[in-house]
């Protein structure tokens, strides 16, 4: 689920709206992939985000205190594949990465392969705020985190049964399914922009159903999976983490945007549409410049979004809008 909200009151166009989407990528609607049922109940989990996002910024709060709200959410909510909800790892583990970053000073924190973090990203932001590092892995990311006074949880917490039932396939076989099936990898993100004209993007993820050897996607990587930079963007990116890491997605289109001087539009489609497939890079990125222009892409056929602007109710959407 990817989310992006800006509440850019006064000092721009006085507009407020808040995005979200889920990067659960979706199949044809005619094939009825995703049951009614399961569609209804993701679609609540996007609009419970966006109220918690939103609100932060309605209250004057920050864009970097508005995408961990939202993001907290979603790792809570067990139908995300993020916190509670996790995918497992083909030995039946659960392994966390998340990221956040501001981009009024560029700071930036990550975790990966943590075990007993209920929120990952509370504890990339603790990376980022409180110590001098930007990414830390594993033991010693939670051993950071005992430091800073956090509770573990049980990797019970993260268990859920649809969750298993899908490892429970990709261990018997099942030729339909993969690890690297998009339907089962599904990152959460968030990216805003505050009243203050600062941009942030965090993202959170436990990775692909069935990985191995302690693998680490995009999604803790500053520059591939998030980034945030006041002079183009905040870019929130999910898909084959592999090909996002080599393209280096998120940090592209703000290049692009700074140094090509394209506007965040053509950035996002030129890397989403084109460098992505041309790398046979399956995936979306959500996006907002620092004048308010969200662009959401993504080369599959789905990805679960929502959005709010101000005086408007939200909206919540799957497919592409019928040309």
């Amino acid at each position: 689920m990817m989310i992006a909200f800006t509440r850019a009151t006064g000092q721009r166009n006085g507009a407020r709206h808040v995005w979200i989407g889920y990067s659960r990528w979706s199949g044809n609607p005619a094939t009825g992939r995703h049951d009614r049922g399961t569609g209804s109940a993701l679609s609540g989990g996007l609009a419970g985000a966006l109220a918690t996002g939103y609100a932060v910024l309605e209250a004057g709060g920050t864009s970097l205190d508005a995408v961990t709200a939202a993001v907290v959410a979603l790792e809570d909510n067990p139908l995300f594949n993020a916190g509670h909800g996790a995918v497992f790892t083909l030995d039946g583990r659960n392994e966390l990465d998340a990221s956040i970053m501001e981009g009024r000073t560029l700071a930036a924190g990550a975790v990966c392969g943590v075990t007993r973090i209920k929120n990952p990203v509370l504890l990339a932001r603790e990376v980022m705020e409180h110590s001098d590092f930007v990414l830390l892995s594993g033991t010693g990311a939670e051993e950071f985190a005992a430091t800073r006074g956090y509770e573990f949880v049980p990797q019970s917490y993260f268990y859920t049964d649809a969750r298993w039932r899908q490892l429970e396939r990709i261990r018997a076989g099942d030729t339909g399914l993969s690890a690297l099936t998009i339907a089962h990898v599904g990152t959460v993100g968030a990216v805003a922009l505050d009243q203050h004209g600062d941009l942030a993007a965090a993202t959170s993820t436990g990775g692909m159903t069935g990985k191995r050897y302690r693998r680490i996607g995009d999604s803790p990587i500053i520059g591939a999976g998030t980034y945030a930079d006041n002079r183009c963007c905040a870019v929130s990116a999910t898909g084959h983490g592999e090909v996002f890491i080599r393209a280096a997605v998120a940090h592209d289109i703000g290049a692009r945007m700074r140094y090509g001087h394209s506007d965040l539009a053509a950035a996002v489609r030129e890397v989403v549409l084109e460098v992505l497939p041309a790398m046979h890079g399956e995936g979306g990125v959500i996006a907002i410049d620092a004048r308010g222009e969200i662009v959401m892409e993504f080369n599959a056929e789905g990805m679960f979004r929502a959005s709010r602007r101000a005086g408007g109710e939200a909206e919540v959407h799957i497919y592409r809008a019928a040309p």
